[in-house]
């Protein structure tokens, strides 16, 4: 049994936060805590790991590229120039300083102290007092060997990340990292979705890059998807083992071969495609792209329902993924239960992970999950909270519908979803959440009081689940 502080004791983020039931206490300290970490889906820049940089201070390790932290600061009434403009690196960390003591109940409260603790033992909390010292702390403790992109990847116990990779990307720094690299491993996620945006100014740039990798162009949609085949074949010889798509909204429409090529000589020739054209291409590329990774054995991941850059003048000012984006409630189940059966009769389903950004697909996600499970164990599985779904109760929300609607035992856990190399706390935000709900389940009789049952469950999710699902060697586990 667990020597933790007993659960009674009260203070913030103390050793069993989250954890509301002495059999919580239990499944965390003694199952959950200490295993390795798989992060399968996150937005890491490879060539960052490799050259493994220290960070400068910890506005560059902690704000950069963070919309999360960018959209609270703007509810907070933090000036453009000192969330994403040129004020100075101190200036922006202060901003956040000033921010975070309005964040008490959101998420990032608790993250931002987290990483504080584990990563720079820091154990104030952060305002406009603390931050001067807190700046220095973390400046000193980043100046340390151990604190470089790597150093901090494997302190977390991070055993095996999967970056999120274009078809045209040669790989290079994968192949750098898995010859120098022992300590972790470092894979490609195969994310073509300017492939499938057609419609997109940039499609004749992407075309060239691809052009170029692949050593001959594609002319037509047949040499496209030869051209992508060659690509996943690639990718596959470089460890990657999961494709990622982006689907904001899914419009089914099936069209002949004769029809998408129409299409794609259109687009080539520079013309205006209608929506119902774009529907087509999309489709019939992706029937084609489901093939590919069924054949090679892969897990297809579906991102559905982000509404992104809905503020037009700052997305023209800053770009897209700078915390403008939303989430979209259009129909789902029709058009995706199209596409999955579509690719179940043409080459069968590969193992899928679909995450809906919208938590009220949930119940129709479940449903038709259920009409595809077979051979494998949890082939079909309701992807972690996302996003905006990404906090204490979104993964209750998600755990609970999982739990009655599939098999929760099966599920393949958490994941970053992250540019930043401090975002590990969140497995940990997350096993505690597990165990809370689990240690819940039990202590209402809706579960048998078998700790060694219960925690072998937790590991399971928390690790050996995804281990066993995308096919990775198992790591040796620290318990």
């Amino acid at each position: 049994m667990s020597t933790q502080t007993p659960r009674g004791k009260s203070g913030f983020l103390n050793d069993n936060f989250l954890l509301s039931t002495d059999t919580a206490v239990t499944l965390f300290h003694d199952y959950a805590k200490n295993m390795p970490i798989i992060d399968y889906h996150c937005h890491l820049d490879p060539q960052e790991i490799y050259e493994d940089r220290p960070f400068a201070d910890l506005t560059e390790a902690w704000l950069k590229g963070d919309h999360y932290k960018w959209r609270l600061m703007r509810a907070n009434g933090i000036d453009e120039e000192r969330i994403t403009g040129e004020a100075s690196s101190y200036d922006r960390f202060f901003a956040w300083a000033e921010t975070v003591p309005q964040t008490v109940g959101n998420p990032l409260y608790s993250w931002t102290h987290l990483e504080l603790r584990r990563f720079f033992d820091i154990h104030s909390t952060l305002n406009t007092h603390t931050a001067p010292e807190i700046w220095e702390q973390a400046k000193n403790k980043l100046q340390q060997a151990d604190f470089t992109r790597r150093g901090l990847i494997v302190s977390s116990g991070v055993k095996i990340v999967c970056t999120t990779d274009d078809p045209a990307d040669d790989l290079r720094y994968h192949q750098q990292l898995a010859k120098e690299e022992d300590r972790f491993s470092v894979y490609p996620t195969f994310r073509p979705d300017q492939a499938l945006n057609i419609h997109a100014a940039g499609f004749e740039n992407w075309l060239s890059r691809l052009a170029d990798v692949c050593g001959r162009t594609a002319s037509s949609f047949v040499e496209l998807v030869e051209l992508l085949s060659e690509r996943v074949e690639f990718f596959h010889a470089h460890g990657g083992r999961l494709s990622d798509h982006a689907l904001d909204t899914l419009h089914y429409e099936a069209a002949t071969i004769e029809e998408v090529e129409n299409i794609y000589s259109k687009r080539l020739n520079g013309e205006t495609l209608s929506e119902l054209e774009i529907a087509a291409y999309r489709t019939e590329l992706l029937v084609r792209l489901i093939g590919m990774y069924q054949k090679q054995g892969w897990t297809m991941q579906l991102h559905i329902h982000a509404y992104r850059n809905r503020n037009t003048p700052m997305f023209q000012k800053l770009g897209p993924d700078t915390g403008y984006d939303s989430i979209n409630d259009r129909p789902i189940a029709q058009a995706l239960s199209s596409l999955l059966d579509r690719a179940q009769q043409s080459s069968g389903l590969p193992k899928t992970i679909l995450y809906s950004l919208n938590p009220g697909d949930y119940p129709a996600l479940l449903a038709l999950m259920g009409c595809y499970q077979q051979d494998t164990p949890g082939k079909m599985q309701l992807g972690s909270g996302w996003w905006y779904n990404d906090t204490r109760d979104g993964m209750r929300h998600q755990l609970t519908l999982l739990a009655n609607n599939s098999l929760l035992p099966r599920f393949v856990g958490m994941l970053t979803d992250s540019r930043s190399f401090l975002s590990y706390t969140r497995h940990e935000y997350f096993r505690r959440v597990l165990c809370e709900w689990i240690g819940e389940l039990a202590e209402r009789g809706e579960a048998p009081d078998d700790l060694q049952e219960l925690g072998a469950i937790v590991q399971n999710i928390a690790y050996r689940n995804a281990t066993d699902y995308f096919g990775f060697e198992r790591q040796p586990e620290s318990i």
